[in-house]
């Protein structure tokens, strides 16, 4: 097949194309400069010059192409960001996606791929949820959500398939905000933000390792089944469990807690209400229409290749030398 992917020089775009291409396919990845152009053909791709919010470049870039995958995004990796750092996300949701569906629409590709979160349809009574129950989007998820629809829309008008995938929280060797956690629980500054009046209400997550999500984008892309499918790890576990999981492989110090009404006034509401909501889910309808499962089924299991990969890179060091 041959496939196109905007994102592709991101933590979760690089995966798609090095996994796609291992497995003998054309893939030809979206880039802005010299940079992503080495990553794309690093991982087997060829790098194509232009910008999700092109539709020309991508119309060209993605000429004869069987899918077409939008893996663009830019969510904010300050902890306090302002108005003007979400709505270049929003942008790149909502426009890209707009852009992508014409590409498609005139490669007459078979298959657009959306990359979406599970938290958008997180329930108000934090319950458990599925792919079926109604979206709760707030202004970090609202243009996740409207991608959703764009691609879904455009499936009707031009006959392609579409499939949405929404990732639980993202975390990997390479990804920013792992990165960033690792250099804060080490140097002391990165809490539990906890519900409650004190702060000792955990709240259950989905995550997934970016690997296996890179590996469900290409399975998605050779498979049949379409709609929108959650791609998690196994067992949802606390925000909580994940950082103290994080501190012990580090030995670094054991976070304290802060309550939810007191990380306010640190950091962005956003955030505060990620990680204070719950978002319990699973994997089991992806898993029976794709015959996938995950080769870190816990965080446990992720967060161990996390660290051994960091020891092997010297990351570590890194991080404990940022923080003196």
């Amino acid at each position: 097949m041959k496939v196109f992917v905007a994102g592709s020089t991101g933590v979760l775009g690089r995966r798609i194309v090095e996994t796609c291409t291992a497995r003998g396919h054309d893939v030809v990845g979206l880039t802005r400069d010299e940079r992503g152009d080495q990553i794309v053909r690093d991982r087997g791709g060829v790098p194509h010059r232009g910008d999700v919010l092109d539709r020309a470049s991508l119309i060209e870039g993605a000429a004869d192409a069987d899918a077409v995958v939008h893996a663009a995004t830019k969510i904010p990796t300050d902890t306090d960001p302002d108005d003007e750092d979400w709505e270049r996300n929003n942008r790149i949701r909502r426009v890209g996606a707009t852009n992508l569906v014409a590409a498609a629409a005139s490669a007459d590709a078979e298959r657009v791929l959306l990359q979406s979160v599970v938290w958008l349809a997180r329930q108000p009574d934090g319950g458990h949820f599925d792919e079926e129950s109604a979206p709760n989007p707030d202004r970090s998820t609202q243009s996740a959500l409207d991608a959703e629809r764009i691609v879904d829309d455009g499936a009707t008008t031009h006959g392609f398939d579409p499939v949405v995938l929404r990732g639980g929280y993202f975390y990997a060797p390479d990804a920013a905000h792992t990165r960033l956690f690792g250099e804060r629980l080490l140097g002391r500054q990165l809490p539990i933000v906890g519900r409650g009046l004190l702060g000792r209400r955990d709240t259950p997550f989905s995550f997934v390792h970016v690997d296996d999500a890179g590996r469900a984008f290409a399975d998605a892309i050779e498979g049949e089944a379409t709609g929108t499918f959650h791609v998690v790890d196994d067992e949802p576990t606390t925000y909580g469990q994940f950082l103290r999981t994080l501190a012990e492989r580090l030995n670094a110090p054991r976070p304290r807690r802060v309550p939810a009404w007191l990380a306010r006034f640190a950091v962005d509401d956003q955030l505060v209400r990620l990680l204070t909501n719950p978002m319990p889910t699973t994997n089991e309808r992806f898993r029976a229409a794709f015959d996938w499962s995950p080769r870190y089924p816990t965080v446990e299991d992720g967060l161990d290749q996390v660290v051994d990969q960091w020891r092997e890179t010297g990351t570590i060091r890194e991080l404990e030398a940022s923080v003196r």
